[in-house]
């Protein structure tokens, strides 16, 4: 059967749809996958959506057993990274396969081939263009119910790419936490420190003052400052935060995104939080039509899950390690029991990054959910 396995380049809208709709086999019975929407994967490949285009190659394919779709990949060499890293890395993104050796082999062969042609001399992944894509394959605690921003897998991917001599690049983890009904008072008595000996102090942020005055680009200038040390990180182009503004910051509820000012009034630390979608994602299937728009709306704006995601915190390099996190925290705790929230998950964080890790301890946090950047160097 092995021998039929055909892997080809998506060229064509039929291919495209395959490509898209693979999940909804691999995920049929599974209560913990959070589907994407259709569109957002299409626009991915569109460079008019997607200023990542503008410097990094993409490819996508999608593995076929006679005409049956039992796998897909994306591949991506994005040479800002490549330049700023000196590697060349080819990365693979939104791979998913049957539970077939053979299928998950031909597909990372295609986009190895792919990535020689390129000179290219090692391939790494799951990672997206950015930071801001989904990155990293579970490799552990398959029971959790995945997030919109992050990757869910079946439990034996992790074992396909180990058989075919993938290894570990870098791990993230996330945190999950209770929120407690009062302020842990170390965040309580740091936070004090932070505006009354620092100066700073906490606003929320409004659509006309992120597009019209420029907060948005502020915001996204940080973020790229605190994340620039980070594996594998590229610095989003004005273009990406045109389009992040645009299209995500619009949906999320902008109580829950704390920016810390000093007192010459510049942008030192953001927190990007959001009540958690993932039941009404799941809800969508996919389709904000007919219905996965109301899902999703009244996610947003009526009726929260219970739960938040914390996507990503931010501070300015020369402000880390002085208190801006207990701003947040002290902020957001409060804002959380206003709203029903009762626990709150993080986006993957770095193991190694010890200074973000050590920041929840007041909240006995609960490691969950570990991820994987795999690579292997491309003979």
């Amino acid at each position: 059967m092995s021998t039929s396995i055909r892997v080809v380049p998506v060229a064509s809208q039929r291919e495209m749809n395959d490509f898209i709709r693979i999940v909804y086999r691999i995920y049929k019975d599974c209560p913990q996958y959070v589907p994407d929407l259709e569109s957002d994967i299409r626009e991915f490949f569109d460079a008019k959506s997607n200023p990542g285009l503008e410097f990094s190659d993409v490819q996508a394919w999608v593995a076929y057993r006679d005409a049956e779709p039992v796998g897909r990949i994306v591949g991506i060499i994005n040479h800002h990274a490549n330049e700023k890293w000196k590697v060349q890395n080819a990365r693979f993104s939104m791979i998913e396969f049957i539970d077939d050796l053979a299928v998950s082999k031909a597909l990372l062969e295609a986009v190895a081939e792919w990535g020689r042609a390129y000179g290219m001399t090692s391939l790494q992944g799951p990672m997206g263009i950015t930071d801001f894509d989904k990155e990293g394959m579970l490799v552990d605690d398959f029971h959790l119910t995945g997030t919109m921003s992050t990757i869910y897998n079946p439990e034996y991917y992790p074992r396909h790419m180990e058989a075919l001599g993938f290894e570990k690049e870098a791990d993230w983890v996330q945190i999950r936490v209770t929120i407690p009904e009062q302020v842990p008072e170390k965040y309580a008595r740091v936070a004090n420190y932070a505006k009354q000996r620092m100066h700073l102090r906490v606003i929320k942020p409004t659509m006309r003052g992120i597009r019209k005055n420029g907060l948005g680009h502020k915001i996204f200038d940080l973020l790229n400052q605190a994340y620039s040390p980070l594996f594998g990180y590229s610095e989003l182009s004005p273009k990406q935060v045109d389009l992040f503004i645009d299209k995500y910051l619009s949906l999320i509820d902008l109580r829950m995104v704390p920016i810390i000012l000093n007192d010459k009034d510049e942008v030192v630390g953001v927190a990007v939080t959001m009540g958690c979608l993932s039941h009404a994602m799941q809800k969508a299937k996919g389709s904000l039509w007919p219905f996965g728009w109301f899902h999703l709306l009244k996610a947003l704006k009526w009726k929260n899950e219970g739960s938040a995601e914390m996507l990503l915190i931010g501070v300015r390099p020369d402000y880390q390690a002085m208190g801006v996190n207990a701003l947040f925290f002290e902020n957001l705790i409060g804002l959380y029991n206003q709203l029903g929230i009762r626990w709150a998950e993080t986006g993957p964080q770095l193991e190694y990054n010890m200074r973000e890790l050590t920041q929840w301890e007041a909240m006995s946090p609960e490691y969950v959910k570990r991820r994987r950047c795999y690579c292997k160097h491309l003979a």
